[in-house]
């Protein structure tokens, strides 16, 4: 029998002295070998900014685990990404992300049980339906764009069924929550925020002028709720919280706002992630086809070697020390999970794609910690769901074209992938 992996599953590591901070670097791919040598020679280096204060970068795993675990040390309240803001930008902008305990506590439970791995289960079905229709209308095409036809349109679709939103709505959804995680790509937003003055939009999540078209939109279907309550996640998102207090206007708009970029770019690039790295090793397609018993081990190999939220930021409450360095009070403390997701230490062999690894505790959504991804297991079920369907209908791929990535020091992403259906 083939085997299950082949490695590298990339041509390339990219340079080992790339800046880590630049939107461009991440144009032309991961530059894992340099996280590969600052893994080995400067696990936690500090990086300057042309515009900003430097960070930490933390790049092997078992510190990114520390870092993860301890908001009481490296806080999230001063903001999850690298931009910096004043008080009133923060407290404007302020998402469940932006939150440590109990106050992010509060708000997770707003819409935990909407996204447990219980009631995700309950979802499969509406989820392969929606897959296997993306699916059937792309491929009698013969060449498409996966991203497009089929990455893009199921996990908008889903997340509009479970916020209770008209499916019509979701090109417009989807465009917000691009223009959101895309707001340094100019062809996502019209205000790039490196590239053009976003000062008159610093008061809105991303910098972005989206959020105002999205935040009218969320008031009115709050107000369609209010009117006549439903069985969907806005109607909960409206209720009174555990302590008898309904969220305010600018604490659900924010949620809302997550929820529609989080719940869908992060997805579609996962599995555009995964189709990529098939159709440039069709022997591992073809290995997975003829044993469906390998998704679930696959599909967290997908989700480690993509690990679309390539970091997320923290700030040091105090004085510390991790890995041997002196940290001080309010420096900025980076966890980098696409390095931590090749840890040598941790992952033997770590740019070997292996169909059947295990373990594979991989830091895709987090590991640990009040952080870890909310939508952590519907995310897992649409991978699964959509390469189910896809091997049922499909015999290989080929590409037909080069691909395009986001230009994004925090998503990685391909936003374009040519294929042709053999």
């Amino acid at each position: 029998m083939s085997t299950t992996w082949v490695e590298p599953y990339l041509d390339d590591l990219g340079p080992d002295d790339a800046d880590l901070t630049s939107h461009d670097t991440y144009v032309t791919g991961v530059p894992h070998a340099t996280f590969e040598r600052l893994r080995r020679d400067d696990p936690l280096s500090w990086c300057d900014e042309q515009e900003g204060s430097g960070f930490w970068a933390v790049t092997r795993y078992r510190d990114c685990l520390e870092v993860s675990a301890d908001f009481q040390r490296f806080t999230s309240t001063r903001g999850i990404r690298l931009e910096e803001m004043s008080d009133e930008e923060t407290a404007a902008r302020r998402m469940m992300l932006e939150l440590d305990p109990p106050e992010h506590t509060r708000l997770r439970r707003v819409a935990n049980r909407g996204f447990t791995a219980r009631v995700v289960l309950t979802y499969e079905q509406a989820i392969r339906e929606l897959a296997a229709m993306a699916i059937d209308e792309a491929v009698p095409k013969g060449e498409f764009d996966f991203v497009t036809e089929i990455a893009r349109q199921l996990p908008m679709k889903m997340l509009g069924r479970m916020l209770g939103t008209p499916d019509d709505d979701g090109d417009r959804l989807v465009a917000w929550g691009d223009a959101f995680l895309g707001n340094t790509d100019p062809e996502f937003t019209t205000h790039p925020v490196d590239l053009v003055d976003t000062d008159e939009y610093r008061m809105m999540p991303f910098r972005s002028p989206a959020a105002l078209e999205l935040f009218q939109y969320a008031e009115r279907q709050a107000a369609e709720r209010r009117a006549r309550p439903r069985d969907d996640i806005i109607t909960k998102l409206l209720a009174p919280t555990i302590d008898g207090e309904p969220l305010t206007d600018l604490e659900f708009k924010n949620f809302f706002a997550l929820l529609v970029a989080a719940g869908n770019d992060t997805t579609r690039y996962t599995i555009a992630h995964g189709l990529w790295i098939l159709i440039r090793h069709p022997e591992l397609w073809d290995r997975w086809k003829d044993d469906p018993g390998l998704t679930p081990t696959a599909t967290e190999e997908i989700l480690r070697t993509g690990s679309v939220a390539m970091h997320f930021r923290r700030t040091s409450s105090g004085d510390t020390e991790l890995a041997g360095r002196r940290i001080g009070a309010g420096d900025k403390v980076v966890i980098w999970y696409i390095s931590a997701n090749h840890d040598e230490a941790t992952f033997p062999h770590p740019y070997r794609f292996d169909l059947a690894r295990a373990p594979n505790e991989q830091m895709a959504f987090g590991r640990n910690g009040p952080h870890f991804c909310l939508g952590a297991w519907l995310a897992r079920m649409e991978v699964k769901v959509v390469f189910e369907e896809l091997m049922k209908r499909v015999d290989r791929f080929e590409p037909a074209g080069p691909v395009e990535r986001l230009r994004s020091n925090f998503i990685s992403g391909i936003k374009r992938l040519p294929v042709r259906v053999a």
